[in-house]
Order: C-alpha cells, then sequence, then structure tokens
C-alpha cells in the first residue's frame, strides 16, 4: 500500500511538472487580477497569442477547419477570440467575424488585415448583433478563470451559431496546479446540461499529442464539433 501511495504521489508531482511546463505560471495567484487583464497585459507588453496559434499546430487546426468550411459550406464564421490574427492567416474561409476582448489586439488586426474585406473584427460587447453558421473557440476556454466569464462566453457561443460549434480545448477538470490564468473545464458537461438544442457530433484527437519537453509544438486541446439539433 505504501509503494502505490509513493507512486501515485509520483506521478501527481510528473503531471504538476508537465502542466507548469505547458502554462508556467508567470501570473502568480498574488497579482492576478482578471482574465480579461491578463490578456490585455500581454498584448499590450507585445505578447501574442500563444504556441497554439502558431507553426504547426496552426497548421493543424487550419488543416481541420478549412476542410469543414469547404464540405459544409459556410459562407461565414465567427470567432470567440479571435487573437492576435496569427491562425488567421491559415485559414480559408469566405467571411471571418473575429471577436476579443482586447481593443489593442484588435486594432492590430484591423491593422493588418486593412486590405482584406472578408475579415472584419469587433469587441466581445458586439456579439449579440451577430450571427453565423458555424462559430469558433480555439484555445480560451481553459483561459477563462473566472466562472461567470466562463458561462457567459459559453452561451455567447452557442448562442451565435445558426448550425455549428466548433471548440478546440482541453476537457479535463482543474487540479489547482495551473498557472493563475489557466482553468481547464470539463466544458462537455456544461454544453449537455445547458445547451440542449446542441449535440456532440465528433471528436478528433489532436495530431501532436501533448508530449513533455515540447510543448512549443504539441498540445492537450482536441476538436469538439456540435451541430444545432
Amino acid at each position: 500500500m505504501k509503494e502505490d501511495s509513493k507512486s501515485e504521489s509520483g506521478l501527481k508531482s510528473i503531471a504538476r511538472s508537465i502542466k507548469h511546463k505547458i502554462f508556467p505560471p508567470k501570473t502568480t495567484k498574488k497579482n492576478f487580477t482578471t482574465s480579461e487583464d491578463y490578456w490585455n497585459d500581454r498584448y499590450e507588453t507585445g505578447g501574442n497569442s500563444g504556441a497554439g496559434s502558431y507553426s504547426n499546430l496552426a497548421e493543424f487546426k487550419a488543416e481541420i477547419l478549412n476542410e469543414f468550411v469547404k464540405k459544409n459550406e459556410i459562407e461565414t464564421v465567427i470567432e470567440l477570440g479571435s487573437g492576435d490574427g496569427n491562425q488567421l492567416e491559415y485559414f480559408n474561409f469566405p467571411k471571418y467575424l473575429g471577436f476579443d476582448i482586447s481593443d489593442f489586439i484588435l486594432n492590430k488586426c484591423r491593422e493588418k488585415f486593412k486590405g482584406d474585406a472578408s475579415k472584419e473584427f469587433y469587441q466581445m460587447n458586439e456579439i449579440e448583433s451577430h450571427s453565423a453558421p458555424l462559430s469558433l473557440s480555439l484555445d480560451v476556454i481553459y483561459h477563462l478563470v473566472e466562472d461567470s466569464v466562463f458561462e457567459i462566453y459559453m452561451n455567447q457561443l452557442f448562442n451565435c451559431s445558426t448550425s455549428f460549434v466548433i471548440i478546440y480545448a482541453s476537457n479535463e477538470k482543474d487540479d489547482g496546479t495551473f498557472a493563475a490564468h489557466v482553468k481547464p473545464r470539463k466544458f462537455t458537461d456544461w454544453v449537455e446540461a445547458n445547451q440542449t438544442g446542441f449535440i456532440l457530433q465528433e471528436k478528433i484527437p489532436n495530431k501532436f499529442q501533448f508530449t513533455e519537453g515540447d510543448e512549443e509544438s504539441t498540445s492537450f486541446a482536441d476538436f469538439y464539433i456540435y451541430k444545432k439539433k
């Protein structure tokens, strides 16, 4: 029994080490204020949307989403939490509406894509006046650390969709070992309880499953595709 307990403790220690490598605690519980402040500060001080929006992970997401949009003949896509626009460069969507909480990064994206009329950018508080056949949440949910913010975001994500919702995130409960700006959630339970008008159509595992020591090009996020009933 003691050996089993020691082994279990060792495994938990390894898990904590892995998680801190994915999300290093640059923001501690002590100086963390809100998720909105965190992302505003991050962008305004030169930070980006994270490894998931770059390189092979960005290519993987685009491969899945470009094929889905083409196959389902989707004309307009909404993304809630559009970020710095690097991931967007990989997408081939007829029309794209990006929503974010950071005015700073929204203005950067407007400047970056100013010659492309198919792309528009809005503040999150403007989402209620927009809808599309497909809404996206990519590497966002586990950064919504406040329960009230999570609830509002999830309702906005599903309410603005007329046909499909695609979520790319981890789907596990928070064990308290992550950095202050990260809170994983078992979001599939929330959807099942609160969005009965949608059904989980498909889960697509990540092509680059998380590997310790390769945190920049692997991920613990998978695709979850919901369809309106």
